[in-house]
């Protein structure tokens, strides 16, 4: 009997086409279980993603209770710096031996996710001059973003048929910076670009791949 080898779509499509040179007689009960399988892996993305987005939204709706939305006041060079002060520390964290303070990188890249998530409200609704709306209407907003975001990394996971999933930690915190470096060079700009994504698909692209970071590192264990 066939033993279908890793756990991704790539692997798993190039097995099964490897054993069809082997098999004369593929038959479409056989693919239909190969739908299915492919399904079921989809469905864990999905659980997993719902999983460190849940994570994440406690953390916010907490933080909500006890600051309020002060960080309405907040413009989008100072929540990209914080942004970068997180990212920065992670991929500090990871280059060095020793750890002064032992807290590890998941908070960092919740932090990551919460602070793009307001980035992305400010550039929806603009800055303001005080704490503007309640607890329950930035956690709407908040749901709704990263909703947003969830939805393009479903569309862009079906292209690259789940390629983060051969990546490291540390790649996705590279990553990060280089997004960054892009938002501050755009914010240099003021927003224009020639032909590059804007704003807000980078915020939704840093989310994402921080997303990545945490079903390794929470979900699946994974080390730093």
């Amino acid at each position: 009997m066939p033993i279908i080898i890793g756990f991704n779509a790539s692997n798993l499509i190039k097995s099964c086409i490897f054993i069809a040179h082997f098999y004369e007689n593929w038959k479409p009960v056989a693919k239909l279980k190969l739908i299915l399988l492919i399904g079921v892996m989809n469905n864990n993305t999905a659980d997993q993603f719902t999983e460190v987005i849940t994570y994440c939204k406690n953390i916010f709706e907490v933080k909500q209770k006890d600051y309020g939305t002060a960080w309405r006041i907040l413009r989008l060079s100072s929540l990209t710096d914080q942004i970068y002060i997180k990212a920065n520390r992670i991929r500090s964290l990871q280059v060095k031996d020793k750890r002064l303070v032992d807290e590890g990188i998941v908070p960092e890249f919740v932090g990551i996710v919460n602070y793009s998530v307001m980035a992305l409200i400010q550039l929806e609704l603009g800055i303001a001059e005080s704490a503007d709306m309640s607890a329950d209407e930035s956690i709407e907003l908040y749901t709704k973003m990263l909703n947003d975001a969830r939805d393009l990394m479903f569309n862009k996971n079906h292209d690259y048929d789940e390629a983060w999933r051969n990546m490291r930690v540390s790649s996705f915190t590279d990553i990060i910076l280089m997004k960054l470096l892009r938002i501050k060079q755009i914010e240099d700009n003021e927003g224009q670009t020639l032909v590059s994504e804007g704003l807000d698909a980078n915020y939704q692209d840093i989310i994402n791949y921080s997303l990545f970071a945490l079903i390794k590192l929470i979900v699946e264990k994974e080390n730093d």
